[in-house]
């Protein structure tokens, strides 16, 4: 099942940009983030948003498989 993704334009202490899901518990605020649109798995978006920001990276809490410490 596909899910919305969406990118963090705020960068992390880590030099990181955030995927999250649409459910995430820890999603960022509306106004601070790119729609990425809909995809089968975290690494699709990630894939996605790394034509963005190369140092894009899963959210640790909603795109677990797809986040690198």
């Amino acid at each position: 099942m596909k899910q919305k993704y969406y990118l963090n334009n705020r960068m992390q202490a880590n030099g990181d940009y955030e995927v999250h899901a649409s459910t995430c518990k820890y999603f960022p605020l509306m106004y601070s983030v790119t729609y990425l649109g809909e995809f089968d798995t975290c690494s699709d978006a990630v894939r996605a948003a790394k034509r963005r920001y190369p140092q894009a990276n899963g959210c640790y809490y909603c795109s677990n498989p797809c986040h690198t410490t």
